[in-house]
């Protein structure tokens, strides 16, 4: 059975002034959650035979923090077409991945990413999917058994989600911002 794990990249900085939402680099805080999700995956033991990911300046410096964390580098195969892509096209890169691979970790942008796990895990899938309706902040990280043998037979409303961890479900710190 195969196992896929979403993950979108940390807070970025709006302020910074760059010329492509591309180009934008993350903000000390998702530096950090960042960083802390690395930790959690090492911790839980975590192992991906595969990782494919958006090439965007802050899905790159996420998975470099992620790392830091983790304890060991992360190689993805870079995506382009992760880069703020519907869920539809999220899709079709799952059902193109090598069936070699038994655990994908995706990591790219919402709303695709949030998009494709509602659309994977069925309706009334359980409090992890209340959880996943509700919002999927950044540096989430959320894992579903897919049910399928091949990539190509993940299908909508057939996964199980079986993790759904927040940032600041592991440091308070990395909540939402007061106003």
């Amino acid at each position: 059975m195969k196992t896929l794990t979403l993950l979108r990249h940390a807070k970025s900085g709006w302020d910074d002034p760059v010329a492509r939402d591309f180009d934008r680099p993350l903000n000390d805080k998702g530096r950090r959650a960042a960083q802390t999700m690395g930790r959690h995956m090492r911790d839980e033991g975590l192992v991906f035979d595969h990782i494919v990911a958006s090439p965007a300046v802050r899905v790159m410096e996420t998975l470099d923090a992620i790392a830091s964390g983790y304890g060991r580098k992360l190689e993805p195969v870079w995506e382009r077409r992760i880069y703020l892509a519907s869920a539809a096209t999220l899709l079709d890169v799952v059902h193109e991945l090598p069936d070699a691979a038994q655990r994908v970790l995706m990591v790219g942008h919402n709303p695709g990413l949030e998009d494709l796990a509602m659309l994977l895990v069925p309706f009334g899938g359980g409090a992890l999917r209340d959880r996943l309706e509700e919002k999927y902040p950044t540096a989430t990280l959320a894992e579903m058994a897919t049910g399928a043998e091949r990539w190509r037979e993940v299908a909508e409303g057939q996964a199980r989600l079986d993790r759904y961890v927040r940032p600041r479900d592991l440091d308070p710190t990395l909540g939402p911002d007061e106003r």
